[in-house]
C-alpha cells in the first residue's frame, strides 16, 4: 500500500505540473544561459519540488533528457522532453521506463544521437522479477525507442553497474561497486570494432577519496568529474572533484570543483557536460532560506511545493570556469 501511494502521488504531483506546462522555445528549454555562476536550471519547471537529476541531451540540443524519483527512490523514471516545430512538449514518461515496477535512471546519449544509455533493474533472466542495476541500451528507430537491451558483459557483472558517460569516440565511462566491499569505482570501456572491450579500472586520480560515484566525461575526453566521498579539500559528504586527462592518457591531481559546485549537505553526485561542451549540469540538494513573515498552514504547503525544498534539483554553470580550476 506504501509504494502504491507514493506512486499516485508523484503522478499526481507530475501531471499537475504538465496540466501548467508553459510555451518554451529556444535551445535549452528558452532558458536564459548561465554564467560564471550556477543557477537553476528551469525552476519550477524541470527544478521543481520532485526529486529531478540526471541531465542527458540530444546532439542537436532538440531533445532533453531528466530523471525523476520518489524520495524513497521506490520508483525512479528518465523524463524527456522535446522541441517540436519551434515549441518544447510538455514532459513525458520515455516508452521504456513507464512500467513501474522498474526504475530507470541516467540517462546517456551516444554522440550520434543512436542510442540512449540508461540504468535499470530490468530482469535479465526471463523472469518479471528485477535484477541488479545494470547498463542497458535502447536504439532509435522510425517508430522510437527500440525495446532495452543489455550493454554486454563487457559492461555488466553479477554487481552494479551505473551512470554511463559517453566520449564523441564512443567511449564509455560508468561506476562498478565492487561485489566483496560495495566500494564504488569508475571503469572506462573503449568501443571497438563494433563492440565493447573489456572494462579498464582508471587510476587513483580518478578513483580518489574513500569512495566515488557517477563520473562524467567530457565529450572530448579531455576531462572528467567525478563525486567522491573523503576527497582533497572536502566541504562535507560527497563533492564534485575535476581531473584532467594529459596527452599520454595519464590524469592530473583532482581538484575539488569548489563552492560554485559543491555544498555543505554534501548531497552532489550527478553531473553532465552538454554536447557542444559549453555547459556543465548538475544535482544538488540545497535546503534554500525562505524567511517568511508568519507561519499559516499555508505557508508550509507554499514552501514545500518549491525548488530547493532540501530535494535534489538540477543546477548549471559555464563551462568556461574550467579554465581557472585546470590553472
Amino acid at each position: 500500500m506504501k509504494r502504491i501511494t507514493c506512486l499516485f502521488a508523484i503522478v499526481l504531483i507530475f501531471t499537475a505540473c504538465n496540466n501548467n506546462f508553459p510555451q518554451l522555445s529556444g535551445p535549452y528549454m528558452g532558458q536564459s544561459l548561465p554564467g560564471m555562476s550556477a543557477e537553476l536550471f528551469a525552476p519550477g519547471i524541470i527544478s521543481n519540488d520532485l526529486c529531478n537529476r540526471d541531465v542527458a541531451m540530444s546532439p542537436d540540443g532538440k531533445e532533453m533528457y531528466f530523471s525523476v524519483h520518489t524520495p524513497d527512490f521506490a520508483y525512479a523514471a528518465i523524463i524527456c522532453s522535446k522541441e517540436v516545430n519551434g515549441v518544447w512538449t510538455k514532459p513525458e514518461v520515455v516508452s521504456f521506463g513507464k512500467d513501474p515496477r522498474y526504475t530507470t535512471i541516467e540517462p546517456a546519449m551516444s554522440h550520434d544521437g543512436k542510442r540512449l544509455f540508461f540504468c535499470s533493474v530490468l530482469p535479465k533472466d526471463g523472469s518479471d522479477a528485477p535484477g541488479d542495476q545494470d547498463i542497458w541500451v535502447v536504439d532509435r528507430t522510425a517508430g522510437g525507442w527500440s525495446e532495452p537491451r543489455s550493454a554486454g558483459t563487457a559492461i555488466n557483472t553479477e554487481g552494479l553497474e551505473f551512470f554511463p558517460s559517453i566520449t564523441r569516440e564512443g567511449t564509455l565511462y560508468f561506476t562498478r561497486a565492487d561485489l566483496g566491499t560495495n566500494i564504488h569505482y569508475i571503469y572506462r570501456s573503449k568501443w571497438v570494432d563494433g563492440e565493447y572491450a573489456e572494462a579498464e579500472r582508471l587510476p587513483e586520480q580518478v578513483n580518489l577519496g574513500a569512495n566515488r560515484f557517477n563520473a562524467c566525461v567530457a565529450p572530448d575526453e579531455s576531462y572528467v568529474i567525478v563525486p567522491a566521498v573523503g576527497g582533497p579539500g572536502s566541504l562535507g559528504g560527497v563533492d564534485y572533484y575535476i581531473s584532467f586527462r594529459n596527452e599520454d592518457d595519464s590524469w592530473t591531481e583532482p581538484v575539488n570543483m569548489g563552492p560554485e559546485f559543491n555544498h555543505a549537505s554534501g548531497q552532489e553526485w550527478s553531473p553532465f557536460v552538454s554536447p557542444d561542451g559549453n555547459y556543465i549540469f548538475f544535482m544538488a540538494s540545497i535546503m534554500a532560506e525562505r524567511n517568511p513573515e508568519e507561519l499559516t498552514y499555508d505557508v508550509f504547503f507554499e514552501m514545500e511545493r518549491q525548488a530547493q525544498n532540501g530535494n535534489p534539483d538540477i543546477y548549471w554553470i559555464d563551462a568556461g570556469i574550467l579554465d581557472k580550476l585546470k590553472k
